[in-house]
């Protein structure tokens, strides 16, 4: 299992993010420009929040707002869960399930280093399940 640090590595290291009192509607742009599916929210270098395509769904969608009116700080998610670098993807996966979340900003001393998805910690666990496969068919052939 790699640390939340390795994953980070084999990105461009963009973060796209979105401010507080940004419009709902430039985070949807931001959202499908780059095909993501969560915007970490930051006043200035700090995060403040986190804004996804749930957010939106429940928070502006199902109760009728206007997404060019309605603030980002209006509908994101406040108590945020982050990990370190040094956490394992393994750990991540737990957090996501058992806080039934889908993306993990990634600090280091208050400082955000990027985010993750469910998505990423799926690929690098069904990574090291190929490669322990192909060690034991190894292992087996020999």
């Amino acid at each position: 299992m790699k640390t939340v640090a390795e994953l980070l590595k084999s990105r461009d290291g963009t973060l796209w993010h979105v401010r507080p009192d940004d419009s709902v509607y430039t985070a949807l742009e931001l959202l499908a420009a780059h095909d993501v599916g969560a915007l970490v929210v930051m006043d200035g270098a700090q995060l403040v929040g986190i804004v996804s395509e749930r957010d939106y769904t429940r928070k502006v969608a199902l109760q009728g707002r206007n997404s060019r009116t309605t603030q980002v700080a209006e509908i994101m998610t406040r108590q945020v869960v982050t990990v370190a670098p040094h956490t394992r993807t393994s750990a991540c996966m737990a957090l996501l399930s058992e806080r039934k979340i889908r993306h993990l900003p990634v600090l280091e001393g208050g400082t955000v280093l990027g985010m993750i998805s469910i998505r990423d910690i799926m690929d690098d666990l069904i990574a090291d399940r190929e490669e322990t496969i192909a060690q034991l068919e190894s292992y087996i052939q020999s």
